[in-house]
């Protein structure tokens, strides 16, 4: 990978901060982490850029739905990809947070720290094509 992307984690689980911070970061992407919603605003407000985004729905202080309203509603960046990462599976939560402008909807349960490395790269590479 030429280009290193940059990731930014956004979920008030410590471990699995630490578990998928160590699964990107041997992919080779730069990671950065926020244990809120309203934290990973501020982060972004403060200059971070990444290119990618990945989630948790269920938070204190902003949760993913808030996150996403204030991320996308307010274009504080264009060409991000958001990927929710929960265990909120219900039809309800995966069509509010598509209709709120993520780009994916992952259940935690449904796939292992490697799968969702593999969407990841897959969603980056994607985007990285349709921009040529």
């Amino acid at each position: 990978m030429a280009d290193k992307y940059k990731i930014l984690i956004i979920d008030d689980d410590e471990f699995l901060l630490d578990m998928y911070s160590i699964k990107l970061k041997e992919q080779g992407f730069d990671v950065d982490i926020a244990f809120s919603g309203l934290e990973g605003v501020e982060k972004i407000k403060g200059g971070l850029c990444p290119d990618l985004i990945l989630v948790d729905l269920v938070m204190p202080n902003m949760d993913g739905f808030e996150f996403l309203k204030e991320v996308k509603g307010k274009n504080l960046l264009k060409n991000v990809k958001i990927i929710i990462l929960t265990n909120l599976g219900q039809e309800s939560d995966i069509k509010k947070g598509l209709s709120l402008g993520a780009d994916d909807y992952i259940i935690k349960a449904h796939f292992t720290p490697s799968e969702i490395v593999k969407k990841i790269q897959t969603l980056l590479e994607s985007s990285k094509q349709s921009k040529k």
